[in-house]
Parts: C-alpha cells; structure tokens; sequence
C-alpha cells in the first residue's frame, strides 16, 4: 500500500519533493500561507489545498507523512505539529536552526512514535559514496586534514522580497547554503573539538543580516592513531563566486592516501592517490536542482524517498537520522559563536 503525502511550504524545493512523491507514493494535499503557491501545486498534481498547516491538519486526515519545506525558522513548529498529527515527517535542511529546537523536534518524534527523517541528498552523490567507503574501510590510513571549499553565487535577486538573508527565519548562510557539506564532515570524520572562525559581508550590505563570507579552522574529537591531536580541517566559503557557481569541493588527506571530490557540487571525483587502491570509473550523478536563475545541490531526492519507504514499510536502515541533522545544527552553532570573538 502507498503512503499519502503531504507538502507543507509549495516554494521552489516543493516541487522538487512533489515529482518524486508521485514516483514513491500518492500526493494528497499542499499548504501555504501564499495562496498563490499553493494552488499553483495543488493544482498540477489535482490535490486538495490548504491555507495553513493548522488548517490541513484540522480538515485532512490519513496522512502518512508529512514533508516541512517551509522557510528554515519554522521547520521546528511545523516539524511538531505534524509529529503531534500523526505523521512521519521528513524535513528539508537544515533541520533547524537552533540545535535547542532540534532537540525537542527529536523528543516529539520518540513521544509520537514516528520517525523524523532530515534530507542529506549530498550523502548520495556517487564520489561522496566512494570515498566514505574509503574512511570506513580504513584504506586512507589515519586521517591527517581536511579542507572544505563553497564557493557559490547568490546575488540580490536570489534574496529579493524572500524570507531567505533574514536571522530569524534563514539563520545565516551555512544554515542555507552550505548545511549539506557541513554534514558530510560530521558524517565522514566526526564531531568538532574546537574552532576558531572569521565571517564577513562584504558584497551583501543592506541585502542580508548575515555573513557572505566566511573561514573556519577546526580540530575534530576523532584522535590521530598515536592518540594525540584530533583530525585538523579548515572551511573557506562564500556566496561572492562571481556571476555562477564556481566550487563545492573536499579534499582529504591521509597516511595513506589523498582524494579530492570536487564539481560545483561535490559530484566529481577529481583526484585520487591512494596506495595500492584506486576507485573505478564512478556513474553519472543526478543533475543540480534547477530553479530558474540559479542552482542549488545536486538533485537526489529520488534515493531520499526510496530510503524513507523502505524504513516505514520494511523497516530498513535510515539514510540520515534527526541525531545527524541535529549534529550539522550543532556544529554551524559552534562556528557562528567561534565569529563573535573574531
């Protein structure tokens, strides 16, 4: 039997939740405070269309899952709600964006008895698969550094008359534009020790709150195998990248081996000297998420839902648990305190 799907928040992402909703199980209602959207949703898929979630919920039952893509500051409430409704509910990065709100977002989950999933597509991509088969293998030795690169565009047409650039409902530029690669560090070498970390905005006065800008230095809790100094890594984003996107890349290096995945999206593996070890000919990712004049990571919410129906039918392994989107939150916190002593 199918689930029933619900999309609460019909922006860009939604659309992107909606095609494959239709591949996976059935679309039964959209809401959204902009009527406009969510009519434009509900009315392509032929489902029903509500004005808020209070209403959804009040009017529509029989709904399996739940899926937040509302702006970042409302996924703990809306998360809640549906969790208290009865739902599973799978939550578009990041989970939240204070890791207190994750928290109780985690609680409501074990109260209800349903199960919180947190979208990590980043985690799919064919190199990002490869070299974490790697790390868990062990075939890169001991782990030495890590360096990770975002260099992306998001110009003033990107935040114009949006919720995005705002604090209280975008919460900073690693909260929306970097949270997946935040999450492949936690998910490949582990938890942060310490940081120190700089931020600035520079081309982005009067458009956003926040920084564009940003270098962090880090120290991981994972130790070295003499047992000394944790996993040493630096973090240099921005969204300044003139005119497109230029670079999502992770490079490693380690006793044994280095290999750099690269791209715009972390989708290409470009460079690898590993000893006596050389990963295949790798296939072809999915593409970026297209929405008009700009793009975003790499499209493979198609492997997000199968994951979240083999765990609610077949009770399969979960892809990306609420601990791990609780983590990412965690440690963008960690480097955002580490600014304010800059």
């Amino acid at each position: 039997m199918s689930l029933s799907f619900a999309i609460i928040g019909c922006g860009n992402i939604a659309k992107r939740h909606a095609e494959q909703i239709q591949a996976f199980g059935k679309l039964v209602a959209v809401c959204d405070i902009i009527r406009s959207k969510a009519e434009e949703l509900g009315k392509k898929y032929n489902v029903e269309i509500f004005p808020s979630i209070e209403e959804l919920f009040a009017n529509k039952k029989g709904i399996d899952v739940a899926v937040i893509c509302t702006p970042n500051g409302l996924h703990a409430a809306h998360s809640v709600i549906s969790l208290k409704a009865g739902c599973h509910v799978l939550c578009e990065k990041p989970m939240a964006i204070k890791s207190s709100d994750c928290l109780v977002m985690i609680q409501e989950a074990e109260k209800a008895g349903k199960h919180l999933f947190v979208v990590k597509q980043n985690r799919f991509n064919p190199p990002v698969v490869a070299v974490k088969k790697l790390l868990d293998e062990k075939k890169l030795g001991t782990i030495y550094s890590i360096q990770l690169n975002c260099f992306w565009n998001r110009d003033a047409k990107y935040y114009e008359n949006s919720w995005k650039g705002t604090m209280k409902q975008d919460g900073g530029t690693l909260f929306t534009q970097f949270s997946h690669f935040i999450d492949l560090l936690y998910w490949m070498i582990g938890d942060l020790k310490h940081v120190n970390a700089f931020k600035r905005n520079f081309a982005h006065k009067n458009i956003i709150e926040f920084e564009d800008t940003g270098v962090a230095i880090l120290e991981f809790v994972q130790k070295d195998s003499l047992g000394e100094n944790g996993v040493m890594g630096t973090i240099n984003y921005t969204i300044n990248s003139f005119q497109k996107n230029m670079e999502g890349s992770l490079t490693i290096f380690g006793e044994k081996g280095t290999v750099k995945i690269g791209g715009q999206y972390l989708n290409v593996l470009e460079y690898q000297q590993i000893q006596d070890h050389v990963i295949p000919p790798l296939p072809v990712g999915n593409k970026a998420n297209e929405y008009g004049f700009y793009e975003g990571s790499m499209s493979n919410h198609d492997k997000v839902y199968q994951n979240l129906v083999n765990v609610i039918q077949n009770n399969a392994a979960i892809a990306a648990n609420s601990n791990d989107g609780l983590k990412t939150v965690q440690i963008i916190e960690k480097i955002y305190e580490a600014t304010m002593n800059s």
